[in-house]
């Protein structure tokens, strides 16, 4: 498939971070606008830092620079520039994560950031055709109380908010503690989701199976190393959202070539291609499918089921879905 097909080939979003979209470029218009300093001298000075040893090194500069946003207007403005990205990259749906505590600890009230996310969606949607939707993620490395009342103050936005997923630094902050903060998401209607398997082991994707009860699996490349977990996931038609380009930026796969990926196909999993924060790891999602065809040598049928895949995996509705299925096979 070449590169043009592949950027028209239509496709679902279900691992981003809106707040790892930020690019260097717009970082710093935001920073002047809202009289912040940035710990680099300019734009340039900020791509060579991303440079990353692991997540926990990722995750020092994502919050640094997470600290120009700060109004409604700049969520707006986030929103609205990932979305019209993506739909040039081919993605006619999204499923967005965002990071509640990472704003609310700065004094940033949790209103300006969804409504300005929703704003800056809608925005792009109308001009763009490509719909997104919001998962509010909770940090693992916060204390699980801050995790309840973070979804006690997401309640007037359900709805609005479809979702609750888990995320940040994984070792060492299994996912079993949450667990009634996700019983408490699904009794309010939210669906569920939990990074699970990047850097943790293949333990912290069972508790989120079978303590949090999630319906994806976000990563979830270390479940290769549990052949019982495999048979599982492969039986259960539970999606796993992979990252590869991530992955390889953070050192969970040495190099691109060497990513599970085909392995994990060949054992029947649900898996589906995602760029997770694309301002820092070198691609949007048809860069994703694009690098993962040359270093993988992936076929045009499994980069078509893999777009399915995508579909199949959302939370969207079973008409759409069908809609958006007969347009993979038909990428004009």
């Amino acid at each position: 498939m070449d590169d043009a097909t592949l950027m028209r080939l239509p496709k679902a979003e279900l691992h981003l971070h809106i707040e790892g979209t930020l690019e260097p470029e717009m970082a710093f218009t935001l920073a002047h606008r809202n009289g912040v300093t940035l710990p680099y001298a300019d734009v340039d000075e900020l791509r060579r830092a991303h440079a990353f040893t692991d997540l926990p090194d990722f995750l020092d500069l994502y919050y640094a620079c997470m600290a120009v946003l700060r109004t409604e207007e700049d969520f707006a403005d986030l929103a609205s520039a990932y979305l019209r990205t993506a739909a040039t990259q081919g993605v006619r749906h999204a499923e967005i994560f965002f990071d509640p505590q990472a704003h609310t600890s700065r004094g940033v009230p949790l209103s300006a950031v969804i409504t300005g996310l929703r704003r800056g969606l809608d925005a792009a949607s109308a001009g763009t055709g490509t719909h997104a939707e919001l998962i509010a993620c909770l940090l693992r490395d916060r204390p699980v109380a801050e995790a309840h009342a973070t979804l006690d103050a997401l309640e007037p936005y359900v709805g609005t908010v479809i979702g609750v997923g888990l995320d940040s630094a994984e070792v060492g902050y299994p996912p079993g503690q949450f667990a009634e903060v996700f019983t408490r998401a699904r009794e309010a209607g939210l669906h569920v989701v939990a990074h699970a398997g990047e850097e943790g082991p293949p333990s912290y994707i069972w508790e989120a199976l079978d303590v949090l009860g999630v319906e994806r699996v976000d990563h979830g490349i270390r479940c290769m190393e549990d052949t019982a977990l495999v048979r599982r996931l492969a039986a259960d038609r539970t999606p796993l959202t992979a990252c590869p380009l991530s992955n390889v930026r953070l050192r969970a796969v040495d190099d691109l070539r060497e990513h599970p990926l085909p392995a994990m196909l060949e054992a029947g999993l649900m898996v589906t291609l995602n760029s997770d924060d694309p301002a820092y790891f070198g691609g949007y999602v048809a860069d994703t499918y694009r690098e993962v065809r040359d270093a993988l040598g992936i076929d045009d049928a499994t980069l078509i089921g893999l777009a399915r895949n995508s579909f199949r995996a959302s939370f969207i509705d079973d008409q759409r879905a069908q809609a958006l299925l007969a347009a993979v096979d038909d990428p004009r």
